[in-house]
């Protein structure tokens, strides 16, 4: 049984495998001739998600300001409150949480909508007529996640940092010009660029894991609801190896091209 269970985990992969590189073949034919599927699709998930990813980070910032502040008071080091929370914020817990927003909202969504088209036998016309379902469905979605994520990512760093200087305004010390100059002191653009920029790599990864998960789905309602499910999960998982991968893969890159500043 553990057998069986292991193979189906590695064909599961390989087969995940060859419909992310098959998706990023037709990258360049959605954006020729799909360009206005892909803008439409760039709302959906940008546009739409911009006010829950602005609060998400509004509450994240105050939350982790709140939280770190009364520890580190403990031992008289609030004052690098500032720096250490923007290092973690712009660095990180950003990008990450704007990847797992994203992965919540869209990996139901894709999944779902490509699941209920499995089930209305809209694929198999699709295929009928000769329509690739790679460049007219999937990469028009992955392009837009892909340009999406790391926009969201800025909007959620922006609106963290702001939540945290909201805190430091109701219950610190520091005045504001203050506060935003301690939080720019171990910043640095070669952290927080390539840190941003990986979002684009989770946004591709959600949209193909959410579309290959609704187009393999069964002929059921409940197999609707189950994509909608396993498109979440999925979504989450492949953000989270994503991130563990990339990190080592940036600051390899990182200190190649000896970029320190």
């Amino acid at each position: 049984m553990l057998k069986t269970l292991a193979w189906g985990w590695i064909e599961g992969i390989v087969g995940f495998g060859l419909f992310v590189a098959g998706a990023a073949k037709a990258l360049p034919s959605a954006i020729a001739r799909r360009l206005g599927e892909v803008i439409w699709q760039f709302e959906r998930v940008a546009v739409s998600g911009f006010f829950v990813t602005t609060a998400a980070g509004l509450c994240m910032g105050a939350a982790a300001w709140m939280q770190t502040y009364r520890m580190l008071v403990t031992h008289g080091a609030e004052s690098t409150l500032p720096s250490f929370l923007a290092v973690a914020v712009l660095v990180e817990i950003g990008p990450l949480l704007a990847g797992l927003l994203v992965a919540a909202r869209m990996g139901a969504g894709l999944a779902a909508e490509l699941a209920t088209m499995v089930l209305n036998e809209e694929i198999d016309a699709r295929r009928a007529l000769g329509v690739d379902i790679m460049a007219s469905l999937v990469a028009p979605r992955a392009i837009a996640c892909l340009a999406a994520v790391p926009l969201l990512t800025i909007v959620i760093d922006a609106a963290a940092v702001g939540g945290g200087l909201a805190a430091e305004s109701v219950a610190g010390r520091m005045s504001p010009a203050l506060y935003w100059s301690k939080s720019l002191v171990f910043l640095r653009m070669a952290d927080v660029v390539p840190a941003t920029l990986k979002t684009a790599v989770f946004g591709f990864l959600i949209a193909t894991s959410a579309c290959w998960t609704g187009l393999n789905s069964g002929r059921s309602t409940e197999d609707v609801g189950r994509a909608a499910i396993r498109g979440v999960v999925r979504g989450v998982t492949v953000v989270f190896v994503a991130n563990v991968l990339l990190i080592p893969i940036i600051q390899a890159g990182v200190a190649a091209l000896g970029w320190r500043s």
